[in-house]
């Protein structure tokens, strides 16, 4: 006798990867180990990003173990924000949680996450966004960061103090109606902003990266960093919401 369909989830858990095959079965573990004692349901889509290695045969290995854990991959290497993007697009649930495939997020955190934003009262769906307060990065990687959202925050005006903590949540279809560039995934509590919603902080851990290596280097994200910040910062001039005086 077939199984009866599973219920739509209500949670998606997005996780971009490249080159991440190490990191990929505990990953999916872990976040299966911070939701399910919550009892509602979720899924988890898992973005391969054109990975070079063996990722793909430890997420085919992960789906035999997970059912809730779906695939995406990427024929070539696209970079974050289009993998997440993608993942956003196939997700079925109506909120996504977002976190880097590393493993220094920590998906313990995620149902902090979701207790801030059933919290929030009145306005659009926030966004929840996580703040590391004990980075495991090199002194390089945490002074660039200080010195890059300091920058980004005096001038954008998005009062966010950790914009590159990946661990966040909102609503798939705000999401889907922010302009879409490379790298927005940085930008996302101004784009949210820009949107109208709300932006909600919640600390979370952080942890040293244990397995493979960094992508990221402060030479491959100052020059494009300055570019991304310049175009966010036209958006925000060109943005109009009117205020709604009568509505049938």
């Amino acid at each position: 006798m077939a199984e009866p369909p599973r219920p739509a989830p209500s949670l998606a858990v997005v996780v971009p990867v490249f080159d991440e095959a190490d990191n990929v079965l505990p990953l999916v573990s872990e976040i299966h180990a911070a939701l399910e004692p919550l009892g509602s349901g979720f899924e988890v889509v898992f973005v391969d990003d054109g990975s070079r290695d063996d990722t793909p045969t430890r997420l085919e290995e992960a789906r035999a173990r997970f059912p809730r854990l779906r695939v995406v991959r990427h024929a070539r290497n696209c970079g974050q924000s289009t993998a997440i993007a993608s993942g956003v697009r196939a997700a079925r649930a109506p909120l996504v949680v977002t976190l880097d495939g590393d493993g220094q997020n920590d998906p313990a955190d995620i149902p902090r996450l979701l207790s801030a934003a059933r919290s929030h009262h009145g306005g659009p769906a926030p966004l929840v966004a996580g703040i590391r307060r004990r980075r495991h990065d090199s002194w390089v990687r945490r002074l660039s960061s200080r010195i890059a959202n300091a920058v980004r925050s005096r001038l954008l005006r998005d009062d966010t103090p950790d914009t590159g903590c990946s661990l966040k949540l909102f609503a798939r279809e705000a999401f889907l109606e922010l302009p879409f560039f490379d790298h927005m995934h940085r930008f996302l509590p101004a784009l949210f902003r820009r949107q109208g919603a709300a932006v909600l902080f919640v600390d979370v851990n952080h942890r040293p990266r244990r397995r493979g290596k960094s992508k990221y280097g402060v030479g491959n994200r100052l020059w494009v960093g300055i570019v991304d910040l310049l175009g966010v910062l036209w958006l925000q001039r060109r943005m109009t919401r009117p205020e709604i005086a009568i509505k049938d």
